[in-house]
């Protein structure tokens, strides 16, 4: 069957394919919408002081 120097390096295929499953799903679900909302709303902030820039002046 595998000889153990082969199941060795399944098993370190396997854990490296997990940890990338764990960190893309990470990035994904928290990352992700942190950066969107952060920028979404620093666009609005920006918005928001051109609009009373221009009605101050």
């Amino acid at each position: 069957m595998f000889e153990f120097d082969q199941y060795l390096g399944f098993l370190a295929f396997l854990t490296i394919l997990t940890i990338g499953f764990w960190l893309m799903m990470f990035l994904i679900l928290f990352v992700v919408p942190y950066w969107l909302g952060g920028n979404l709303m620093e666009l609005w902030k920006e918005r928001r002081e051109a609009r009373r820039a221009k009605r101050e002046a």
